[in-house]
């Protein structure tokens, strides 16, 4: 009786939505009220059932609520604004965020409106610029059966922002189950409000998804390790599928990573032989379904672990061709450092994309250069408590240490390697960086509750340093892009300063608090 009751909110709630949807994007209203609608009644209806089964908790309503309404009326606004403020290029034109939002798009419309079927998203030999086909089968199929007189980009804004606003509801179901609700809450209202997974969740991309599959694969983990085999082999089926259809690396990778937790976590630590040949298996498969892929795109016909090495330097390659050819800053670093050293510094240097400082500097056009700040100013509170992280395990149980160490791990390895991957691309490299905002969110919930409970003074030692390099960066740029700086400085003083202040810090906070462990 009560589900009949929320069907009475729902689905005016849903019309209202789809009307209101209809009449700001241009097409024909009359027509594309009835898409909006049943995309927005379905996606209501999943967003009041994870509500429901949790109890009705009224933190989570909130977390839901603030996730979803924050992507689409985001999303919608600068659908609005890019084409007028933004830059004269064809994603911002489009009302676009990404490059590749518009190229995907754009390409699944055309899918969609062709008399092909829908199968040929995965067809290599087409001209789909999407890697793995199942973005683009997701946004035909959208726009086909709910949009098929009018290409209308807001419908695959709404459904990005549904699927991440599930996500985030899988997310906290899974971290109630195995840290308890306090994690949920603090690592929930990450998933909900971090700027980089709000940008990619009103936008037609893949990241939506894989966040949605990675949090639905933990929570059927966990239902698995509570003793709930037939529902957790069923969840477990479906994000494995989701992700090897959106991305078989990354299912590789999640599989690897959720099943060594899996084992690691508790105190007893048995060999479960199917559970481990099960994760095995799958994860190999997708790791040889993407040197297939990989052997597509480079055009190459050798084996797929070949052709994984080969799309690693290609990657490795472009990755230094684009710091070169798009930071003038790095120049001097370069020629004064062997070329063995290059890609590590690259690499580093992603690692703090996109910089904050330079994002504030940028004479960028206004809804450009407020996406940059907020992106930049996520990643930059997000920074600290993944630092700090690591020093938290001693706090835990000692059957949570060694999956909180392997966490910490995994979550480090996959920022170096998205790193490493694009490098100093200010769009790119964080986006690959998001895919695995669920451990990283949990990494830093746990951490921020640590230091709420503890007040450990080495988290504000870490934010000591990040404010130092904050500081000096910005003084650098502002020399860059004004002339009123009398005293200028090099990048390479910049670095060394940086480095003198973090050790400085480091040595001094040691040093202080030996010291007064003496004197007690």
């Amino acid at each position: 009786m009560k589900r009949w009751r929320e069907f009475l909110w729902i689905l005016p709630l849903s019309l209202g939505l789809g009307v209101m949807l209809s009449l700001l994007d241009g097409a024909a209203w009359e027509r594309g009220w009835p898409g909006y609608s049943l995309l927005s009644l379905l996606g209501i209806s999943a967003l009041a059932a994870l509500w429901r089964a949790e109890g009705s908790s009224r933190s989570l309503g909130w977390v839901l609520l603030t996730a979803f309404l924050l992507r689409l009326g985001l999303g919608i606004f600068l659908a609005q604004m890019l084409p007028v403020y933004g830059y004269d290029n064809e994603a911002n034109s489009g009302g676009y965020i990404y490059r590749d939002a518009s190229t995907y798009d754009l390409q699944a419309w055309g899918l969609a409106v062709s008399d092909d079927p829908l199968w040929q998203a995965f067809d290599r030999s087409d001209a789909i610029e999407e890697q793995y086909g199942g973005l683009t089968l997701t946004l035909s199929l959208a726009y086909r059966l709910l949009s098929p007189d009018a290409h209308r980009p807001a419908l695959t804004i709404l459904l990005a922002a549904l699927v991440n606003a599930i996500g985030v509801g899988f997310a906290w179901r899974g971290l109630r189950s195995a840290y308890g609700e306090k994690v949920a809450v603090a690592a929930s209202w990450m998933l909900a409000v971090y700027p980089e997974a709000v940008l990619t969740g009103c936008s037609q991309i893949r990241e939506p998804f894989l966040l949605l599959f990675i949090a639905m694969l933990f929570w059927a983990a966990t239902q698995l390790k509570a003793g709930l085999r037939l529902q957790g082999w069923g969840w477990l089926a479906g994000s494995v599928l989701g992700l090897f259809l959106f991305s078989p690396p990354v299912a590789g990778s999640a599989l690897l990573i959720t099943g060594i937790w899996f084992w690691l976590f508790g105190s007893e630590r048995k060999v479960k032989w199917g559970w481990l040949v099960g994760i095995v298996v799958a994860a190999g498969l997708a790791f040889l379904l993407f040197g297939y892929i990989a052997g597509g795109a480079l055009q190459v016909s050798s084996g797929p672990l070949a052709n994984i090495v080969r799309w690693l330097q290609y990657s490795a390659e472009w990755n230094l061709y684009g710091a070169r050819q798009t930071s003038d800053g790095l120049q001097p670093l370069f020629d004064a450092l062997p070329e063995f050293l290059h890609l590590p510094l690259v690499t580093v240097y992603g690692v703090f994309q996109p910089v904050l400082p330079a994002a504030i500097a940028d004479p960028a056009p206004w809804p450009v250069w407020f996406i940059v700040i907020f992106r930049a100013l996520g990643w930059y509170l997000l920074l600290p408590l993944l630092v700090f992280a690591p020093f938290i395990g001693r706090s835990l149980p000692k059957g949570e240490r060694l999956a909180w160490g392997w966490l910490c791990l995994a979550a480090w390895a996959w920022i170096l390697v998205a790193s490493f991957r694009a490098g100093g691309d200010q769009w790119d490299n964080p986006r690959y960086r998001l895919i695995l905002l669920f451990f990283q969110a949990l990494l830093a919930g746990q951490a921020w509750l640590y230091w709420r409970a503890s007040r450990n003074v080495w988290f504000g030692r870490v934010l000591l340093i990040e404010g130092g390099f904050l500081v000096v960066f910005g003084y650098w740029y502002a020399g860059r892009y004004s002339g009123w700086l009398v005293w200028r400085i090099s990048l390479s003083a910049v670095l060394i300063i940086i480095l003198g202040i973090s050790l400085v810090i480091l040595f001094g906070g040691w040093l202080w608090d030996r010291r007064s462990a003496k004197g007690k």
